[in-house]
């Protein structure tokens, strides 16, 4: 149950590097790689001779070889070439659109024909100097909404991240949720607080105290088919919180890439991007250090739900008032999967009446 006409997260660049990369999403196997031009393509992950996995192959001179017999395929899906054989009966196979921006591979799985770059999401942070990145990847064996759910819901932070964000604060301050469209945001405000391990250590980084009360933000925003960024932070109490002046204040973005690999598993793309400091490279990789450690716990916690959930197939999950972030992004999906459906429905049903 994918949202299939839309961009997702396939890879980042240096996976694909030296070989070619083969990567299931939304079901369907692809190989990516970066081509003699530079560019990158993204194909079927099925050699049109035998059915070989191309992603075993290798490149030559920029071109994908078929590792079991040595096809050439091209970026546009055909055979190119073929030791001691003519290729031109050989049958196409599938090439899906590609985008590389913003430091990450976007591939659109669904109908090519609607691949619309202006659909891809702009990132700021992505795109600024004052702005510095560091993140990672996890392949994690869980449904892509269980994901969503923990990221829009944090009070789970109290008991899975005691050691690092977590503290009782959290639970004690109630979530506000709103729809806007197709975006969902939960947003929690916390008062005059002591700041936990991790924001303790992003308050030393930009240069401030670290043992004073403050005002922590969380406010998630869930975008389709699978995003969430979230706006986290703390400054020293009495100077406005969310709003305060950057002198008083560690602030960052907390990046969630979820792009579905099965029904049961996922590529989480994850990471922290923040506007202080942004030089500060021994910072940055401190903060990815901190952040990646925090995201297994969520990783052993979520994998262990879908077990259970796997073996008990007709047991009702609960939904209780800190779940609504995570029951409204779902109803954003359901909504949008079933528009997708029905226009897919449509097509088929028009095509076919004027065969006839």
């Amino acid at each position: 149950m994918f949202l299939r006409n839309t961009w997702y997260v396939a890879c980042t660049p240096d996976e694909i590097e030296s070989k070619p990369l083969g990567r299931m999403i939304c079901g369907e196997r692809m190989v990516i790689y970066r081509g003699a031009d530079g560019k990158v393509a993204a194909l079927e992950d099925f050699c049109p001779h035998r059915g070989a996995q191309l992603s075993l192959g290798f490149l030559r001179d920029g071109q994908l070889v078929c590792g079991y017999h040595g096809l050439t395929m091209g970026p546009d899906g055909k055979c190119a070439a073929m030791p001691g054989q003519r290729v031109g009966g050989i049958p196409a196979i599938r090439t899906y659109r590609t985008i590389e921006r913003y430091g990450f591979i976007w591939v659109w799985p669904g109908d090519q024909d609607q691949a619309d770059p202006a659909r891809l999401h702009h990132l700021e942070w992505a795109e600024s100097p004052e702005w510095a990145y560091g993140g990672g990847l996890y392949h994690v064996n869980c449904d892509y909404r269980l994901m969503i759910d923990n990221l829009m819901d944090l009070t789970h932070e109290t008991y899975v991240h005691a050691t690092s964000i977590g503290q009782p604060e959290i639970e004690e301050a109630a979530p506000v949720t709103k729809v806007n469209g197709d975006e969902v945001v939960t947003s929690r405000y916390m008062q005059n607080i002591m700041p936990p391990p991790f924001w303790a250590t992003a308050l030393r980084g930009n240069g401030l105290a670290d043992n004073v009360k403050c005002d922590r933000w969380q406010v998630c925003r869930f975008t389709a088919p699978s995003h969430v960024l979230i706006d986290v932070g703390v400054a020293h109490a009495g100077h406005g919180g969310y709003d305060a002046p950057a002198g008083y204040k560690a602030g960052s973005i907390v990046v969630d890439f979820i792009t579905p690999e099965s029904e049961t598993s996922i590529w989480y793309f994850w990471g922290m991007a923040r506007n202080f400091a942004p030089h500060d490279e021994a910072l940055t990789a401190k903060i990815r250090e901190g952040q990646g450690k925090i995201f297994a716990e969520d990783l052993s916690v979520l994998e262990a739900q879908q077990r259970n959930l796997s073996a008990n197939p007709g047991r009702r999950i609960m939904s209780l008032n800190i779940d609504a972030g995570g029951v409204q992004s779902r109803k954003v999906l359901d909504r949008l999967i079933e528009k997708e459906r029905q226009g897919s429905v449509d097509q088929t049903n028009s095509a076919t009446a004027h065969i006839k």
